[in-house]
């Protein structure tokens, strides 16, 4: 298991901060190391042996599913199959994306900061979209901050080619990941299943 590169420098601080508390007080520092051991788990980056299913749509994101059904497009309102799955901060917080394809967009939207458990979070927190050209049809994939993220990072732009599985972005400190699927696809998960990003297939083509 490594760091993520979103949080070595946070990492770092921390440990050198209770290592040299450790040097002052020695035991008596102790408590100072458990927000340590926090922000270590929360910023690690376990190897990922991707599904290589070319017909699996993979979760873009670890936690639980917290809404499975019919809605619209974010793009154009078209119909759509939405999965929406919560992290919560003892999750893993790297996202990768759900199918290989183009980036046909890439936006950021400005928000709220509501539960990222919530519906309405979907519509009204601060988020970033992709869209993507993949054998499946055009997938959207969503990162929506949450009451705690206030920070969403997108590495892809417009243009760009992704693989299946592959890392492209990073929520801080819990959040969710909303994924819009074209109508012919079949869901996999039931609300409550948990996931992981780049393994678990979410849904596939009818």
């Amino acid at each position: 298991m490594t760091i993520a590169p979103e949080g070595r420098w946070i990492v770092s601080g921390v440990v050198a901060l209770a290592v040299a508390c450790f040097w002052i007080w020695g035991w008596a520092s102790w408590p100072l190391w458990l927000p340590s051991i926090v922000i270590i788990q929360f910023f690690r980056e376990p190897a990922r042996h991707i599904n290589a299913d070319n017909d699996a749509i993979l979760s873009p994101a670890d936690g639980h599913v917290v809404f499975v059904g019919k809605e619209k497009s974010p793009i154009d309102g078209s119909p759509a199959v939405k999965i929406s799955v919560f992290m919560s901060v003892f999750n893993v917080h790297s996202n990768r994306s759900p199918v290989a394809g183009i980036i046909l967009q890439s936006e950021r939207f400005a928000g709220s900061f509501f539960n990222a458990a919530l519906d309405k979070a979907s519509h009204n927190n601060e988020r970033h979209l992709i869209e993507i050209n993949s054998p499946h049809g055009r997938v959207v994939c969503v990162q929506v901050a949450g009451l705690l993220a206030r920070r969403v990072l997108c590495y892809l732009k417009t243009g760009d080619t992704v693989k299946a599985g592959q890392r492209y972005g990073f929520i801080r400190f819990g959040s969710r990941a909303d994924l819009y699927l074209p109508p012919h696809c079949v869901p996999l998960v039931a609300l409550g299943d948990s996931v992981k990003a780049g393994i678990t297939c979410m849904a596939t083509v009818a």
